[in-house]
């Protein structure tokens, strides 16, 4: 009866027990049919009361009577009995199952050979559609209520009667208690050790069955399983005992995601981004007591340090060489009492109209005022319109700074805050220097600025259209030789292009042209010459200290040939050379770090438009991690969207500590973004703090298991 009933309940992957499958099928059709002409046959012999109805005609006719009220009062709505199906519909029922069961077996076997899917091997169609809708970032409970990972929303209760039914497992993991399948429940067959473990692509793996059945239920499931693990009678278990289970029986399903245990993993340093208005702009702290109170909640959890911006636009707002940094040393005294470390930006670009900005900090007062009258000194795209966002590469060696060329300005920033602050730097307070090489603090070139009009995810322009770096380029194609490939691409497109849209960039465009790979080259190497120059002048002012470089994650077309967002950012990264591989050698001269911040980002979050834009975040990560790791750069990560949910740290976690890695490399450190009201709510930073101590190599308890520790106490 037990191996019927598994053949019922779902599909084998093997071809020979699909027919099993079908033949029991047929076969409960048949005894169906026998059934309903045994019923047929007996059911007239015996009257309600008991007299038979041969004896006489009134007898007869008060059984026909009796008879008609039994079967309307045993069929509520006026139904008649069971009826008879006709041959020809029982015959087109049974090929339409077999169609059916063979094309799930079919699909079930393909997704296990091919598609890495942890399915067992009684699967039925409701777990197929619980492993897609998973693997595309929905959460689905037992019970099959579905909805998005990401929700803020309170978590759906399970249903006490559901119409999804799936059935348990026959092949039992030896030393389990198995648990009894409830209608709308899949019990878990995996213990608590296996869940740490479990990375299969795509899998939901139970945890411990969080339904509280009775004495009487226990008692009916360990009979109904044998010495061996198999169910020995799996009708009792249908229909009967747990069709009695009830609502006190029931509690609220918590959401379990899988995740490794990283306990005794090598300790990876946590820092997190203060808020970017700390300081106003008058260079000031604000509201110190609010922030004293928060940085200790931050010391309090084993926290390592904290990160902070010294913007330029505020600290050389007024003159050139008149620095303030009045409000910077009140807020690293304060980190030093609590015991944190520090980990300074020195940014040299403008804050405000990036996502993520909540206040302005415009660059330097009399840095304006030489751009309204030489607009050249800023970034410029081909129709003409300037980004004050941050100073032109194509100025650093020119003198049109008050008679200094930028990088002068930004070593004799550098130097003032190395002197200002030295008592920090010999504590050891000050752990990291990370330089501002472009917008956003970034190596990068502003190809997508949001204030033109850049809409993610357009490719972006090139940038190289001020006078300066013009020059440049018409100085090297003339040594090239030909002095005609000293301009721009005229066939780029705009900003909000898409690659197949332009001439330049669409499949066999002209970016892997001969003109096409000499401006790329060229655009690149202003890049890299730009990074240089700063960290050999950042590497003299912090000699002793550890400086990192920022580099963002251009994802958006990476699937493409051209990989045409990267090249107008400056990463000369097309299907047919490795971008990265030349901003490694400069940054391991000058022993910097790299601070990469796209590893991070979610393909559930935003599917579709990963889709559409030919996007692949993990193949970038993979491909920047491996480049700097193999030229012997350290690596360091931060994320660039806000996260406060398990799911998103254990995508951090699992990017910071791969296991994959044959080497064993790690990050060197991981800064958080960033320091909010949020993060600061209980069960936000109850979460946070489990992520630290993962982070940290620790054993870190789930969330429900401290939740119910705290509940004890």
């Amino acid at each position: 009866m037990a191996t019927d009933m598994q053949k019922l309940i779902g599909t084998s992957e093997e071809d020979d027990e699909d027919e099993m499958v079908m033949d029991v099928k047929e076969d409960d059709d048949d005894d169906e049919e026998h059934r309903e002409k045994h019923d047929a046959a007996t059911q007239p012999m015996v009257g309600i009361d008991g007299v038979s109805p041969t004896s006489t005609s009134s007898n007869n006719n008060r059984f026909q009577q009796h008879q008609q009220i039994h079967e309307q009062v045993g069929n509520p709505g006026g139904g008649g009995g069971r009826r008879c199906r006709p041959v020809e519909e029982k015959e087109k029922t049974k090929l339409r199952e077999r169609h059916r069961r063979a094309i799930t077996a079919r699909i079930l076997a393909g997704l296990r050979r091919h598609g890495n899917y942890n399915l067992r091997v009684r699967a039925d169609i409701n777990d197929v559609i619980s492993a897609l809708a998973r693997e595309a970032g929905w959460v689905v409970l037992p019970d099959g209520t579905t909805f998005p990972s990401r929700s803020q929303g309170p978590r759906p209760a399970a249903a006490v009667n559901s119409n999804v039914v799936t059935s348990s497992s026959s092949h039992m993991v030896p030393q389990q208690t198995p648990t009894a399948s409830v209608k709308g429940v899949t019990s878990g067959y995996r213990s608590s050790i296996e869940y740490n473990a479990c990375r299969m692509k795509g899998i939901y793996v139970p945890g411990t069955s969080p339904y509280d059945l009775s004495t009487n239920t226990q008692s009916q499931t360990s009979s109904m399983v044998g010495d061996g693990g198999e169910e020995t009678d799996i009708h009792a278990l249908i229909s009967g005992s747990m069709d009695a289970v009830d609502d006190k029986q029931i509690v609220e399903i918590p959401q379990k995601v899988p995740e490794c245990n990283f306990s005794g993993t090598p300790y990876v340093p946590v820092y997190v981004m203060l808020p970017l208005g700390v300081i106003n702009m008058k260079c000031e702290l604000v509201d110190p007591d609010g922030l004293l109170k928060q940085l200790r909640v931050l010391k309090s959890v084993n926290m390592d340090g904290v990160m902070v911006d010294c913007w330029w636009g505020i600290v050389e707002a007024h003159a050139p060489q008149e620095y303030n940094w009045n409000g910077y040393k009140r807020l690293f005294q304060m980190v030093r009492e609590v015991k944190l470390k520090l980990q300074v930006v020195l940014s040299f670009h403008e804050c405000g109209g990036n996502i993520g900005d909540d206040v302005c900090i415009p660059l330097p007062h009399w840095v304006a005022e030489i751009g309204r009258s030489n607009p050249d000194i800023f970034f410029t795209d081909r129709e003409g319109r300037r980004n004050p966002e941050c100073l032109s590469w194509g100025i650093d060696k020119e003198r049109v700074l008050r008679g200094r060329t930028a990088i002068e300005v930004y070593f004799d920033y550098m130097r003032s805050f190395r002197i200002e602050f030295d008592e920090f730097f010999e504590d050891g307070t000050i752990s990291m220097i990370q330089v501002g090489l472009g917008p956003c603090g970034e190596l990068r070139y502003p190809s997508c600025p949001v204030k033109h009009g850049w809409r993610y995810p357009g490719i972006g322009e090139f940038q190289c259209y001020d006078q300066f770096l013009l020059k440049n380029l018409r100085k090297a194609a003339e040594v090239r030789g030909h002095p005609s490939w000293g301009r721009g691409p005229e066939n780029a497109g705009s900003y909000n292009s898409r690659p197949h849209e332009t001439n330049f960039f669409c499949d066999r465009g002209e970016y892997n042209g001969y003109y096409g790979r000499f401006f790329l080259n060229w655009y690149c190497k202003v890049l890299v010459d730009h990074g240089d120059l700063v960290l050999s002048l950042a590497k003299l002012a912090f000699e002793g200290t550890c400086i990192s470089v920022k580099l963002s994650g251009i994802h958006w077309w990476y699937k493409t040939s051209s990989h045409a967002a990267e090249l107008t950012a400056g990463f000369y990264n097309s299907s047919n050379r490795d971008g990265y591989a030349a901003i490694m050698p400069m940054l391991k001269k000058h022993g910097a770090t790299l601070n990469f911040s796209c590893t991070e980002l979610h393909m559930l979050d935003h599917h579709g438009d990963f889709q559409e834009a030919f996007a692949d975040p993990e193949g970038l990560a993979w491909q920047v991690l491996n480049a700097a790791w193999d030229g012997g750069v350290p690596v360091a990560n931060e994320n660039s969207l806000p996260c406060y949910d398990q799911e998103g740290y254990n995508k951090i976690l699992d990017n910071a500590k791969p296991d994959t890695d044959p080497d064993g490399r790690h990050i060197s450190y991981f800064t958080y973004l960033r320091l909010s009201p949020l993060l600061m709510e209980r069960h936000k930073f109850m979460e946070f703090e489990r992520f630290v101590r993962r982070m940290h190599g620790e054993a870190a308890l789930n969330l429900q298991v401290q939740h119910m520790q705290e509940s004890l106490c």
